[in-house]
């Protein structure tokens, strides 16, 4: 369940980089690149901002359908989802130097290899994974 959770979370996370076209922070953030990332987290924790994001992109329409899945269509889950895939992509931008071509690459590679992405996760996010990815696999299926 955590690889499958963390793959969902990829494709969050791929979609915050694609939403902001690009320009994230850096370890040292220049006022541009922090704005462009503020706007990303604003965005995945707003749900009116999230809504007028998913409804302009077929993409973000199926990524957020998959979890609306997932949840159960639990509104308070799909918060979780969403400011933890904020904590991830944050930590992702951090992590390349704000190198949007990086920052794909890393999850292009984490489709593939989830695990080898959660090992670039800090300790405290992948335990919010975790308990994210436990309390998903307790939610009834339909």
């Amino acid at each position: 369940m955590l690889f499958a959770m963390a793959t969902r979370l990829l494709a969050l996370t791929l979609l915050a980089l694609t939403l902001a076209g690009g320009g994230a922070g850096a370890q040292t953030l220049d006022p541009a690149s922090r704005e462009a990332l503020d706007v990303v987290l604003r965005m995945l924790q707003d749900p009116a901002l999230r809504g007028g994001a998913i409804a302009s992109s077929p993409d973000a329409a199926a990524a957020d359908g998959q979890l609306r899945g997932l949840t159960g269509n639990d509104p308070a889950l799909m918060q979780q989802i969403y400011d933890l895939a904020g904590v991830i992509f944050e930590e992702l931008a951090r992590g390349s130097g704000g190198d949007a071509n990086a920052m794909t690459q890393a999850l292009t590679r984490g489709q593939n290899d989830p695990a080898a992405f959660a090992s670039m996760l800090s300790p405290r996010t992948l335990e919010r994974l975790r308990a994210l990815s436990i309390k998903l696999s307790d939610q009834p299926r339909p």
